[in-house]
């Protein structure tokens, strides 16, 4: 999946709901400071940019949990 600005979100499955809402799913895990921090696994938008959005965000959230070296 590809958003408006070019972000490819590689591992996560997309799929529309008979009711048309969008949804998306991360296909691995995230690491369990970020669930803890709040990450979600499954999200959903009424549109493809609002799902970008919010899963850009959960990227994002578990980023800024990552143990740096």
């Amino acid at each position: 999946m590809t958003n408006d600005r070019g972000t490819v979100f590689a591992g996560w499955r997309i799929m529309r709901s008979d009711a048309g809402r969008f949804w998306a799913t991360r296909e691995r895990p995230f690491p369990q400071k970020a669930e803890e921090a709040g990450a979600l696994r499954t999200v959903d938008a009424d549109d493809l940019q609002e799902l970008c959005r919010v899963m850009a965000e959960q990227e994002s959230l578990a980023d800024t949990t990552a143990v740096t070296p």
